[in-house]
């Protein structure tokens, strides 16, 4: 595989942890809304956010990475486009959704307290959508799977209890800069990935 010419077969883990903090930015900012909606810090609440947000975005990536696989063989000379366009696809979109939110978002403030396990599971689906396409990715450049995720997932737990948090202490301020900011990591990282590869900045 041409990612693999190098000494450097897999994602460093300063790069994973990029990749882990700009995908967990979504569940950040549903976490951050979560916080709003409590009047005092609960660990309860904080605790559940993180574990339905740290389960599914770690699932997800597994899930696209052996979709992934079964294709890997005719996509071999085509790995780095795909794993640059889907990061820079996932990113763009972050910051769209990030630039677009309006003040509609409170007006759904009353659902976004709500723990039921409906409301839970369809929150953490969508905010772990754009892991299902990382692990696409990662699939093409052979990353080491089950340490890649349990790094995402682990990210994504922290983040989502440090989303309620704030929330509750500081409002909804920071929401539109979480999403910015993962989305310019994730395209960041997919531009590294085919610049490596194009020879155009050295592997690490």
């Amino acid at each position: 595989m041409l990612f693999l010419r190098h000494n450097s077969n897999n994602m460093t883990f300063i790069e994973l942890l990029l990749i882990a903090v700009g995908l967990s930015m979504d569940a950040f900012s549903v976490s951050v809304c979560k916080g709003l909606t409590s009047k005092r810090f609960s660990w309860s609440l904080a605790l559940t956010c993180g574990l339905w947000f740290g389960f599914f975005q770690a699932l997800m990536p597994v899930i696209g990475y052996f979709l992934g696989a079964q294709f890997q063989q005719y996509i071999e000379a085509y790995d780095h486009w795909i794993a640059f366009g889907l990061l820079f696809l996932i990113g763009a979109n972050m910051i769209r959704e990030a630039l677009s939110r309006k003040e509609e978002d409170e007006a759904s403030s009353s659902d976004n307290g709500s723990l039921g396990f409906k409301t839970m599971l369809l929150l953490a689906i969508a905010t772990s959508i754009d892991a299902l396409a990382v692990g696409v990715s990662f699939a093409c450049i052979q990353v080491k799977l089950w340490s890649s995720v349990l790094i995402i997932g682990v990210t994504t737990f922290l983040f989502s209890i440090l989303g309620v948090r704030i929330g509750n202490v500081f409002g909804s301020r920071f929401e539109k800069s979480a999403g910015i900011v993962g989305g310019i990591i994730l395209i960041l990282i997919g531009s590294k990935i085919l610049l490596e590869h194009l020879g155009i900045i050295g592997l690490s």
